[in-house]
């Protein structure tokens, strides 16, 4: 199977499309930005915009995961084993993309957010189990991608709002053994 190359000036095109939509962010709500907004920032026609997404939550969920992407730089994580390092490294990735988001159009779409820092985990995990865990049932190790996933997502919501007073290495650090060995609390 040959891999089809992307001409360089879409991807161009594509990355002004975005980098003038993160510009925007940075001043206006997402709900007040425009299509024409974002045409007009980065010097292209609609049509333009409209080869490249198909309306402005598109935009939205493909900057998202892209800043989300190279955050966690998830090909790093593809060979990596499940335990305390990576689960630091993860949690320490989320907590600074919501940081940087913080600064930006973070209010009306924390529900986008979560899902693909939600989905982007659970790719992560299913990987990193599969590599550990070969012969498991691929359906267990699914589940446990997901309960991974959203937990990860829940603790650094947790940490954003109550607990920004201890760093997230030592807020995610306290939990590790309970996640490493299973929870019996006999």
């Amino acid at each position: 199977m040959t891999e089809v190359k992307t001409d360089p000036r879409v991807l161009r095109t594509r990355k002004f499309i975005m980098d003038a939509f993160m510009e925007l962010s940075s001043k206006k709500e997402f709900k007040d930005i425009t299509v024409k907004d974002i045409t007009t920032e980065a010097m292209i026609n609609r049509a333009t915009f409209y080869y490249h997404f198909e309306d402005i939550y598109d935009l939205l969920d493909k900057v998202l995961f892209e800043v989300l992407s190279i955050n966690l730089d998830c090909h790093d994580y593809e060979n990596k084993e499940l335990n305390e390092e990576s689960l630091v490294s993860i949690f320490i990735a989320i907590t600074d993309f919501q940081k940087s988001l913080s600064s930006r159009c973070h209010r009306g779409y924390e529900d986008t957010i979560a899902r693909i820092i939600r989905d982007q985990l659970e790719v992560i995990f299913t990987k990193m189990l599969l590599q550990q865990h070969s012969g498991q049932n691929k359906e267990a190790v699914n589940v446990t991608a997901v309960i991974l996933s959203w937990g990860m997502y829940g603790a650094s919501v947790e940490w954003r709002r109550n607990s920004m007073k201890v760093t997230p290495e030592e807020y995610i650090k306290s939990a590790i053994p309970y996640i490493m060995s299973g929870i019996n609390l006999e």
